[in-house]
């Protein structure tokens, strides 16, 4: 009996030995869930393979599994919008795994703003990119699209100048206008905002150097550009260039987070123009100069350049918070803005602030958002004709003259022995350092952009939805131009009605520029699934007025006086236009495999005659999953393949004045009365008209492959387009009598483009520590003008354009039938036996024995045949370093700088001073006697170039606050170096002529993110 006792006793201590051997085996799994800058990620899922055991992460981002047997298992975490990661992991007791999951900004379930939408991106039939913010351009931004410069294949980014606060000249898919505007549509939350831009590029809005610089890079959340006609067919009137959709940042749902960013630069030029030294100077006159140039030579040696350019220094703080109580998703955000300028006396100081709400009311059958952005912009402007007198002026003299005149600045005057009072040399170039620091162009600018939408779901038809787009853009500007009585640029002046000589200026500017917008339009999307179809369709309304208000004022004299005769007539004018539409949109999908897009739109514009007011502008697309046919589905190293075709007409009216189409008179300044009598009479005079101008118009084509292997590892596109633009807007000479001007912008004229774009994006390592992607795109476009007549006319050379420095009234570009735009018309130079052009020697391309106009012929453009971009990211662990690189190819640029400086004639000018030259008149010896020397085509040279626009390298530090907060630090470098032919400062100059603009600086950048 004992012995049954001891067994049973035995077997119980067996079986708990087991048990608690057993339990001693199993385990846990706990540790965070974040997104790639250590923001957790609440709601991701954290499966075990093959069962069904997981956990979900709470607000924090943390996750626990408890109760897991020992053994090795295969995680799998997922997040919506994220990239899925699955983990092999060993469970011995606790086991803690962090992990950093990547936005899926690649996969197919992405969604991608459209006009007056959104879609899926494998159900897009168009030529459409989106830019999220993780790729967008590092580094000090001053304007929004510079973010996405160098990032999408068929636009193209040039920064106009490195003056704070430049622009950019944006371009999709190059120009297809002649004198209409080539700027692409810009749609901001719903807004189509106006960048009004004057016939030289430069702003409509007084005191901004682009209307584009008031807005705060760091509130930008996406942009989405719309390429072909298909895509951009439901913006009609104004689609002809493309459309860029920028989508700003929103309010989402969880406890508030608050974002706090900082950055640090420091700015210095990069290259100066090769131009002679004082010593090189003095030895080329002692040389060739006579006795009397050779007397007028000074003892200095002064870099000129040098002291105009300094280091510029730029601060950007940004500091959000956004979150949401309740249902009211929120982000207030704020930012300040501080640049100095590489060139003395030019700076900017932009304050922002930005508002989004977005509550749901009834149940979220009623959406509503709001949108309230604004802007203060203080900024001085240079004097940048100190650019090109830094290149010419005499570097023997010295910046000051020792005396008081002039602002004691050294100039040039008729006769340097009598300082007191010899007036200045006629025509001569003025000391570079006293036109910057003797001029003070100071302005404020004040912008707003909001918009209330309203989207309203039926309850007894939660498919069709109501929306509303009530929007607004409003810009006031104003400043002035002071220059002191002193200063060696306005020292002439004017005498008042007594025999005063007043000198100086004081000038005021300010215009104000608004545009509003109302829009309705239903929405209407469904499944149906008896028939494997899904239909999305939009039928709206659109109302938009654009109006300006300028303000005139006479000219004055620094002490405020008046010149005589300058009052003007009006105090201010108040032009407007205004466009309304109706739209529409039909989108088919069938088994989730053929997708059929039709749009149209109808616009009319006051800009024209009531009999041609209205266009139409319709589009059709087919989209076809290739990959969802049994023939691909096989193929497993393909994950995506769709075809896409597409055709669509848009319009375009931009270049052309608000009342162009109706006859008008001019009422003549006071300066330009006809006396009657004793009375002076204002004249009217009549202006020129064209009555009978309608729509440029744009038929597109487009055919498209995208392509993914590897589970999208590789993912990409390729695009085919060829576009035809009929009824040009072009400047047309009128005969003598016939018209109340010498031109008319009349719809003369066709022009044809065609390309090829393609897009690559490879995720070349993606592990949880180790992530590498590489982008590349690359773009092809060729353009020809076909029609500049009513009638075939081969003796009409074409529009000439392109405006020179140097001689009068000279162009160096021409538009002309069968040739490119902005094509080069210039005289074929004439080389000796060593490659050195012969002044003045041109070929006689007519063969009738004489050198003249009848010679010029057109030589290479402006366009760029070919450009590239280049984007790499590398991420390892807490470290990322990245890199951003373009090319352009075929585009070639006038030297203006080298045509006017590099002559002989430019150092003996004829008005008795002495000027500086380019270091190449050393190797050529040019004279420049001919003024059709500037014409040649010596001086067009090859501008094709390698761009380094960005390094970049950063340390995410994790936590700083217990468990709370996350801190990035990050350096790099912008402008890191161009490698090109051109002889100039810089290749990249959108126009194709390089007249001394303000340089593009080498920038160093170090920056400070804090997430809380």
């Amino acid at each position: 009996m004992r012995k049954n006792y001891s067994k049973k006793y035995v077997l119980l201590c067996a079986f708990l030995m087991m048990s608690f051997m057993a339990f001693s085996q199993t385990g846990s799994i706990k540790g965070k869930v974040s997104d790639e800058t250590n923001l957790p990620l609440p709601g991701a899922t954290v499966t075990i393979d093959g069962t069904t055991i997981g956990s979900t992460t709470d607000p924090n981002g943390n996750y626990a599994i408890n109760n897991v047997k020992a053994g090795t298992y295969t995680l799998s975490v997922k997040f919506i919008g994220y990239i899925t990661i699955k983990k092999a992991i060993t469970v011995n007791g606790a086991t803690i795994e962090n992990f950093s999951l990547l936005p899926e900004s690649k996969s197919l379930s992405e969604v991608v703003v459209i006009g007056y939408g959104t879609q899926r991106k494998k159900d897009l039939s168009g030529a459409i990119t989106n830019v999220t913010a993780k790729d967008f351009q590092k580094g000090v931004i001053t304007t929004p699209e510079q973010l996405i410069a160098g990032k999408v294949a068929g636009v193209s980014v040039i920064s106009n100048s490195g003056a704070p606060g430049a622009g950019s000249t944006i371009r999709v898919r190059a120009g297809v206008s002649l004198a209409a505007g080539n700027d692409p549509l810009i749609v901001i939350d719903g807004v189509p905002i106006d960048r009004p831009r004057n016939g030289d590029g430069t702003s409509k809005i007084p005191g901004v150097a682009d209307p584009l610089s008031l807005i705060n890079p760091n509130d930008i959340e996406s942009f989405s550009i719309l390429k072909d006609a298909s895509a951009a067919a439901i913006y009609g009137n104004r689609a002809s260039n493309g459309v860029i959709l920028i989508t700003t940042k929103k309010g989402k749902s969880g406890k508030p987070v608050i974002d706090f960013s900082t950055q640090f630069s420091v700015s210095k030029l990069s290259k100066y123009i090769d131009v002679l030294t004082g010593d090189q100077i003095r030895d080329y006159v002692n040389a060739n100069g006579t006795a009397i140039q050779k007397s007028q030579l000074g003892t200095a040696n002064t870099n000129w350049q040098k002291e105009i350019y300094q280091t510029g220094i730029t601060t950007d703080n940004n500091i959000s918070i956004s979150g949401a109580t309740k249902q009211l998703p929120y982000r207030v955000s704020a930012g300040y803005y501080d640049q100095t300028g590489i060139l003395k006396t030019s700076s900017l100081q932009r304050f922002t602030g930005a508002i989004n709400l977005s509550p749901s009311f009834f149940t979220d059958h009623l959406k509503v958002t709001l949108n309230a952005k604004g802007s203060q912009v203080k900024q001085r402007f240079a004097n940048e004709g100190a650019i090109g007198a830094a290149v010419s002026f005499d570097p023997t003299q010295p910046v000051y003259s020792g005396s008081n005149r002039f602002g004691g600045y050294y100039e040039w005057l008729n006769d340097p022995t009598k300082p007191a009072t010899s007036p200045l040399k006629g025509l001569a170039t003025l000391n570079p350092l006293g036109l910057l620091e003797e001029q003070d162009n100071r302005s404020n600018v004040y912008r707003s952009i909001g918009n209330l939408q309203l989207d309203y779901k039926f309850h007894f038809l939660p498919e069709l939805h109501a929306n509303v787009n009530l929007g607004y853009d409003v810009s006031k500007g104003s400043g002035s131009v002071n220059i002191p009585d002193s200063a060696a640029s306005n020292y002439n002046g004017f005498q008042d009605s007594k025999g005063i000589t007043h000198r100086g200026q004081r000038n005021p500017y300010k215009g104000t520029q608004s545009n509003t917008i109302f829009e309705g339009y239903f929405s209407y999307a469904k499944d149906l699934k008896n028939i494997a179809s899904h239909i999305d369709a939009v039928a709206g309304y659109s109302y938009q007025d654009f109006s300006t208000k300028n303000y005139f004022y006479g000219s004055y004299a620094f002490d405020g006086t008046e010149k005589p005769g300058s009052n003007p007539n009006f105090n201010f004018d108040e032009p407007e236009n205004r466009l309304i539409s109706v739209y529409g949109r039909l989108n088919y999908i069938f088994e989730d495999k053929y997708i059929l897009t039709g749009t149209v739109r109808r616009d009319g514009s006051s800009k024209f005659n009531p009999d041609r007011r209205f266009g139409t502008f319709p589009s059709v697309a087919f989209a076809w999953k290739l990959k969802q046919e049994q023939l691909f589905k096989g193929i497993t190293a393909l994950s995506d393949l769709k075809l896409r075709l597409g055709y669509g007409v848009t319009g375009q009216q931009d270049g052309i004045g608000n009342y162009d189409v109706i006859s008008f008179y001019n009422l003549s300044g006071n300066a330009a009365q006809y006396q009657l009598g004793d009375i002076l009479y204002n004249l009217y005079r009549p202006g020129g008209y064209y009555s009978q101008r309608t729509w440029e118009q744009t038929a597109s084509s487009n055919a498209g492959l995208d392509f993914g292997f590897l589970d999208n590892r590789i993912t990409g596109t390729l695009d085919f387009y060829y576009r035809k633009t009929s009824k040009l807007l072009n400047s047309i000479p009128q005969p003598a009598g016939t018209n109340f001007s010498n031109t008319i912008v009349a719809n003369i004229g066709d022009l044809t483009s065609k390309g090829v774009e393609l897009s690559l994006n490879t995720d070349v390592i993606r592990s949880q520590d180790m992530n590498w992607s590489i982008g590349f795109n690359a773009t092809y476009n060729t353009n020809k003008i076909t029609r500049l007549t009513l009638a075939p006319d081969p003796s009409y050379p074409g529009v000439l354009t392109g405006g020179i420095s140097g001689g009068t009234g000279n162009t160096i570009q021409i538009n002309s039938v069968n040739y490119p735009r902005l094509s080069f018309y210039v005289y074929q130079q004439v080389y000796d036996a060593n490659g050195k052009p012969l002044d003045g020697v041109f070929v006689d391309r007519n063969k009738d024995g004489i050198i003249n106009s009848s010679d010029l012929y057109r030589y290479k453009s402006a366009d760029p045949k070919a450009y590239f971009g280049l984007n790499s990211n590398f991420n390892y662990k807490k470290w990322s370093v990245g890199f951003s690189a373009r090319a352009s190819v075929g585009n070639y640029a006038y030297n203006n700088v080298e045509a006017s400086s590099g002559t002989q004639l430019s150092v003996f000018n004829g008005i008795g001073i002495l000027n500086n030259a380019t270091t190449s008149l050393l190797q050529t010896g040019i004279v420049g006697s001919s003024d059709k020397m500037r014409l040649s085509d010596y001086y067009i040279q090859n501008a094709s170039f390698i761009k380094m626009d960005n390094i970049n390298l950063g340390y995410n530090f994790g936590k700083v606050f217990g468990s709370t907060g996350n801190l990035r630090i990050s350096g790099n470098v912008q402008n890191v170096f161009t490698i090109t032919k051109y002889k100039g400062l810089d290749p990249e100059v959108s126009s194709g002529i390089d007249n001394n603009f303000y340089p593009r600086p080498r920038t160093y950048v170090l920056g400070l993110n804090l997430s809380l």
